[in-house]
């Protein structure tokens, strides 16, 4: 497990994180500053962005809130009431009826607090904003008439709803405008950080095995966390995802519905872009969707964007300003593929059919995905690290390139993605597939640059006499470097 100590002139912290090492280098930036902070954490439903602050600062706030689900304003401000009498070890406040009220008694404590650095946590923000609350103009005036003037305070907000964070605090129009100081996003764990983080669970897994769970949960800490050390991987996901006591069964709807204001837009969006794996157009989404295109559209894509379901890149050739929209998120590409009408399957549906034709076309698809996730580490394996260089899948209706590195050393790398339980084996017929590929690319693309196959496989290759057709070929112990 990895640990991390820091020092500052106000208290001392022992910490025990997986990962994570370059927001624990920002926290101890904040932590540090001469000036106060205002860091807002947002991220995806899931993935650990309450559990990293809190253990972070070792659960030692000078405040720290959580607002309520679905809570009145009268109950919300009981709640930061009762959280004020808590770490200010005071047994009555008097009575507060609006968010100013209730900040202006926060203020009142904190100025008579004698820590060095008061770290103020505020947790699961968009449920605090109830309607007609003015919730967000008693914190503008915390921050504007109070905190800012200061050189002590390290305001944290955070919230699920990565939109809301967004919107409402990042790109706010009003008087928290360009008020954040500190940003930080949090992404799934890579697979080494999966491995480090089961392994610490007892989960004694080798590298293909921590590809499968990754394959369907991706780096998400919260789904890790259910795995049980005595199954192997693949039980894991079967006794987690189907049955009818499945721990995963309604995490799909929840999911959503957690993160997006009209959740059902943001699913439909996500179920048209699972219709086509390389990804598709606005106009192509528009198609299968009941959304006015403008504004809309556009909001919903950005949420998805900002919560990591989905990424936009150009389309290439460029002969469009239009770009390409791809579901990236796992566990929404493994649930609509297999678990939205799992309640007609077998409880051990994924231990029966784990090798048969359907399982395997999406398990190179999920592959594919891995791969996307981890560029940095292909680019680290190629030894192109300090490149420049774009990334994106390409298609025509003659070829399809898995992932392409577009370089900007007159190189183009064609990365040929293939999962396979065991090596993989280049054939003649595959030879000519691979050929006919590369010379398509080079015909549509019109590219000068050198074009250069690269192999990706779980395993490496067989011996072949076809081998050489590839500059390099890269295996997934390069994900675990």
């Amino acid at each position: 497990m990895v640990k991390c100590i820091f020092t500052a002139n106000w208290n001392l912290y022992k910490m025990e994180l997986i990962g994570r090492e370059d927001e624990k280098q920002a926290l101890l930036k904040y932590c540090s500053s001469s000036k106060s902070e205002f860091v807002a954490v947002y991220g995806r439903r899931r993935v650990g962005k309450t559990f990293l602050i809190k253990q972070y600062f070792n659960n030692e706030f000078t405040f720290y809130q959580t607002g309520l689900n679905n809570a009145t304003l009268s109950e919300q401000l009981e709640n930061f009431a009762n959280a004020i009498k808590k770490y200010f070890k005071v047994k009555k406040l008097p009575t507060v009826n609006s968010w100013f009220e209730a900040i202006q008694v926060l203020i009142s404590f904190l100025e008579k607090s004698t820590a060095k650095k008061k770290i103020i946590f505020l947790d699961e923000l968009p449920w605090m904003e109830t309607k007609n609350s003015r919730f967000l103009t008693a914190i503008e005036y915390f921050w504007n008439s109070w905190a800012s003037a200061r050189r002590d305070i390290v305001l944290i907000v955070c919230g699920s709803a990565a939109s809301w964070i967004t919107n409402k605090i990042l790109n706010n129009k009003g008087g928290l405008h360009n008020r954040v100081t500190g940003r930080l996003k949090l992404n799934p764990f890579t697979l080494l950080e999966t491995k480090h983080f089961l392994n610490a669970k007892g989960c004694t897994y080798n590298n293909f095995q921590c590809v499968q769970a990754y394959m369907v949960f991706g780096g998400i800490p919260f789904y890790l966390e259910q795995f049980d050390k005595k199954l192997s991987a693949t039980q894991n996901i079967n006794k987690l995802c189907f049955g009818g006591k499945a721990f995963f069964k309604n995490e799909y709807e929840q999911l959503f519905k957690s993160l997006f204001i009209k959740h059902e837009r943001h699913i439909a969006v996500v179920e048209a872009m699972a219709k086509k794996n390389k990804g598709c157009s606005r106009q192509e989404i528009l198609k299968h969707i009941k959304v006015a295109d403008g504004g809309s559209l556009s909001r919903i894509l950005l949420e998805l964007e900002e919560s990591n379901f989905i990424r936009k890149y150009p389309s290439y050739p460029k002969k469009s300003r239009e770009s390409v929209y791809q579901l990236i998120d796992f566990y929404s590409l493994f649930h609509l593929k297999f678990l939205k009408h799992a309640s007609s399957l077998d409880e051990n549906y994924w231990l029966k059919t784990n090798n048969t034709s359907e399982n395997l076309a999406w398990a190179g698809y999920a592959f594919e995905m891995v791969c996307l996730h981890h560029v940095p580490e292909i680019k680290k394996a190629l030894g192109i690290s300090g490149i420049q260089t774009n990334t994106f899948a390409w298609f025509d209706r003659k070829a399809q390139i898995d992932l392409v590195i577009d370089r900007s050393d007159q190189v183009i790398n064609l990365i040929e993605v293939k999962y396979s339980a065991t090596e993989f084996l280049i054939t003649k017929k595959y030879e000519a597939q691979l050929r006919n590929k590369i010379g398509t690319f080079q015909e549509v693309s019109k590219s000068k640059k050198a074009t250069w196959l690269i192999m990706l496989t779980t395993f490496g290759l067989k011996a072949s006499p076809y081998n050489s057709l590839a500059q390099d070929t890269i295996d997934i112990e390069a994900f675990f470097k």
